[in-house]
C-alpha cells in the first residue's frame, strides 16, 4: 500500500504501461478497418456502375427483375465496407476500454489524480477524445469519421508514450491539491472533445473543397483530388459534419471555460493571484475566445464555412497549447509538466 513516503506500485504501473501501449495497438487496428471500408465502399460503388453499364448495353434486362409475378432474388449481401466498419466500431470500444483501464491502474499505482505531468494528461485527453467520438458518431452511417478521430489519437499518444514518458511517481508538493483532479480532468475532458470538434470542421472544409463525385466522367477520373473525392463521397454530408462540430463545440466549450475559472481559483490559493498572464493561461483564455468566437459565427447568417475556419484556428490553439506551450515556454505551469 501506499504511504506518506511516497510508495508506488510498480506491478500497477507495469500494468498501466502494458494496457497503454495495447490501446495504441487497437486503435491503430481500428483505424486501418475504418479506413479500408471507405475503400472498400469506393470500389462497391465502381462495380455497381460496371453492373449498371453491362446491364444497359444488353438491352436494360435489368427492367425484366420487376415484372409483375417474377419472385425476387434473394436480399444482397452486407458489402464488404460495410462489415468492416460494424467489425471496427466494437474494435474501437475495445481499446477504450484498455485505454481508460490503463489511467485506472496508473492511478491506483501512485494513489493520486493520474494526470500530474505530460504523459498523463495527453493520455486523459485522448481517452476524452475517443469518447466523444463513440458517442457523437455512433449513428452507422457516421462511424466511418472515427478514423479520421483516431489519426490524432494515435499520433499524440504516440509522442507522449515515446518521447514524453514519465514513470509512475508522486506529484510535486505544488500539486498536491484537490484542484489538480478538478481542474486538470476539465480541462483535459473538454480538450478532448473540443478534438472531435475541429477533425469534423477540418472534414467539413475539405469536403466543400472536393464535392461530392456526380457525373460518369467524375467517377473514372484519376488523380489525387479525384480519388479524394470519391474518398469524400462515403463520408457523412457536410451538413452533418457541420453539425457534428457544433453539437461537440457546444458540450466543450463551457466545460473548458469552467476548467480555466477553476484553474484560477487554484491559482489565486497557490500564488495569491487569479491571473497573472501566465502563457499557459493566456494561450488557453485565446483558445476560448476562439471558440466563442465561432459559436457566434455559426449562429451568425452566411458565416457557416467562416465558422469552420474559426473552429480549425480553436484546434491549432489546442494543439499549440498542449505542446509548444508545456515544451518550449517556460511558466509557471512547467514545473508539472503540463
Amino acid at each position: 500500500m501506499n504511504d506518506d513516503a511516497g510508495y508506488v506500485n510498480e506491478t500497477l504501473a507495469r500494468y498501466s504501461d502494458w494496457l497503454y501501449a495495447t490501446s495504441i495497438t487497437v486503435y491503430v487496428i481500428a483505424m486501418l478497418m475504418f479506413l479500408g471500408a471507405l475503400a472498400a465502399a469506393r470500389y462497391a460503388k465502381l462495380d455497381e456502375r460496371r453492373e449498371e453499364l453491362v446491364g444497359a448495353s444488353v438491352g436494360g434486362s435489368s427492367s425484366d427483375d420487376r415484372m409483375p409475378g417474377r419472385v425476387a432474388g434473394p436480399a444482397p449481401r452486407r458489402s464488404l465496407g460495410d462489415r468492416l466498419a460494424a467489425m471496427a466500431y466494437p474494435v474501437v470500444w475495445v481499446g477504450f476500454l484498455a485505454h481508460l483501464g490503463s489511467i485506472v491502474l496508473r492511478g491506483m499505482a501512485t494513489d493520486r489524480a493520474p494526470w500530474g505531468n505530460m504523459y498523463e494528461f495527453i493520455s486523459l485527453t485522448c481517452v476524452a477524445c475517443v469518447g466523444a467520438g463513440l458517442v457523437v458518431l455512433r449513428r452507422k452511417e457516421s462511424r466511418p469519421l472515427l478514423s479520421f478521430v483516431l489519426i490524432p489519437v494515435v499520433l499524440l499518444m504516440f509522442i507522449a508514450g515515446r518521447y514524453l514518458y514519465t514513470q509512475a511517481a508522486p506529484v510535486v508538493p505544488a500539486l498536491k491539491s484537490y484542484w489538480l483532479a478538478i481542474h486538470v480532468s476539465i480541462i483535459s475532458i473538454s480538450s478532448g472533445v473540443l478534438l472531435v470538434a475541429g477533425v469534423a470542421s477540418i472534414l467539413y472544409l475539405v469536403k466543400n473543397r472536393w464535392p461530392a463525385v456526380g457525373s460518369e466522367a467524375d467517377e473514372l477520373a484519376t488523380g489525387v483530388g479525384a480519388s479524394l473525392r470519391r474518398l469524400l463521397d462515403h463520408l457523412p454530408s457536410a451538413d452533418a459534419l457541420d453539425r457534428t462540430a457544433y453539437k461537440c463545440t457546444v458540450i466543450g466549450f463551457p466545460l473548458f471555460g469552467l476548467g480555466i475559472i477553476f484553474g484560477a481559483i487554484w491559482a489565486e490559493a497557490s500564488w495569491g493571484r487569479f491571473w497573472g498572464w501566465d502563457p499557459k493561461e493566456t494561450v488557453s483564455f485565446i483558445a476560448w475566445v476562439i471558440y466563442a468566437a465561432y459559436l457566434h459565427a455559426r449562429a451568425t447568417a452566411g458565416w457557416r464555412n467562416a465558422s469552420a475556419w474559426i473552429n480549425v484556428a480553436g484546434f491549432v490553439a489546442l494543439l499549440f497549447n498542449l505542446f509548444a506551450i508545456n515544451l518550449v515556454v517556460s511558466g509557471l505551469h512547467s514545473y508539472a509538466g503540463l
